[in-house]
């Protein structure tokens, strides 16, 4: 898989800016603020239908624009597929795929598949669990995205039933909605944690390849015991452990069950990540995480788009050798980088040229 053009129409610093790309690693090169980031986060935005920076949309819309437009070429398996997407601030993006217009900007999950790693990983390993639930359900919706559905409609559920349980809704009029929350939590949880037991021999293998002294570890922390990857079983453990908790739900006015209280637990050795790991194993983790990603993808027959955001710069020498490694296998890697000498020469054979605006071979 491959981005051969990239089109960006008031997405934060560009008004208008156009691109053709080939193969192998393509690299952006401007000081902090040029606007580099923002176009590997154009791509980013049009894999997930989010932003790894901002939770809304209004900061991607130059100002004084009404919408933002991301357009791109990309060619997989032989085929090319243009696929435009429209964002904007106050009502709902809206998508088109080869000039057709889709019923739902969700149509276009899967036409870029991509594998990013960025700054803000080491929120990963040091930030709060929602960073890491974050990246478990991207990676599932990158792997399947079908599943996007499903994790939006949960997120839906969780929030009206809470709103529900704060104003004291008498039980018949919370009844649907625990049951949806219980048959869609069971299906989320299910995937999540086939997940972890697929990434998680990737992740130790990477962190091994680092030279890290301690054997790194993940594993799935649900709010609710014995879950598995079989929906019927979580369905039947969920629903007797949601009647468990029911009075406390009441007493609290928030759901105390469900996958949006689970977590992603890292281990290196016989202590948590989060709090033992110094900077440099917090790193390694987070590359380890990232990179394992990228293998478990690529070990599913997918050729995702590898972008590495401004992280050479962050990186000791045998961690850069690592990630220009995995570039190796990518069939395209977009870098963004402020210093040119930071990047090893084997990176820098496209490259281009980012000042506010622009952006030049």
């Amino acid at each position: 898989m491959r981005v051969t053009r990239l089109a960006l129409t008031n997405f934060r610093s560009y008004k208008k800016l156009e691109l053709e790309f080939s193969s192998g690693p393509t690299t952006f090169i401007g000081n902090n603020g040029s606007g580099k980031t923002n176009i590997a986060e154009s791509l980013i935005y049009l894999a997930y239908l989010s932003s790894h920076r901002v939770s809304n949309n209004q900061p991607l819309i130059s100002l004084g624009a009404d919408q933002a437009i991301i357009r791109a070429e990309i060619e997989s398996q032989g085929r090319t597929l243009q696929v435009d997407l429209e964002i904007n601030a106050n009502k709902s993006n809206r998508a088109r795929l080869n000039g057709n217009a889709v019923k739902s900007q969700r149509e276009i999950l899967g036409a870029l598949q991509i594998i990013y790693f960025s700054p803000e990983d080491l929120d990963l390993v040091r930030g709060e669990p929602t960073h890491r639930r974050d990246f478990l359900d991207k990676l599932l919706i990158t792997q399947s995205p079908r599943l996007a559905g499903v994790i939006s409609d949960y997120e839906r559920v969780v929030k009206q039933r809470n709103t529900l349980l704060k104003t004291r809704a008498p039980e018949n009029a919370l009844i649907p909605w625990t049951e949806q929350l219980i048959a869609l939590g069971a299906q989320l949880s299910a995937e999540r944690i086939q997940l972890v037991d697929e990434l998680g021999p990737y992740v130790a293998a990477n962190y091994a390849n680092l030279n890290e002294v301690k054997a790194a570890s993940i594993s799935y922390k649900s709010s609710t015991d014995n879950l598995s990857a079989d929906i019927e079983h979580n369905i039947e453990i969920m629903t007797a452990r949601q009647l468990e908790v029911a009075r406390q739900e009441q007493e609290r006015g928030v759901s105390l069950i469900g996958p949006h209280r689970d977590d992603l637990h890292l281990q290196l050795g016989d202590f948590p990540a989060k709090g033992y790991a110094s900077h440099g194993e917090s790193w390694s983790m987070a590359i380890s995480l990232r990179i394992g990603s990228y293998n478990l993808l690529k070990s599913e027959g997918a050729e995702p788009v590898l972008i590495l955001d401004d992280i050479f710069a962050e990186l000791d020498t045998a961690r850069r050798q690592q990630l220009t490694s995995v570039t190796q296998m990518a069939e395209q890697t977009f870098i963004t980088a402020a210093v040119e000498s930071d990047l090893p020469a084997e990176l820098l054979s496209t490259k281009f040229y980012v000042t506010p605006g622009v952006a030049v071979k």
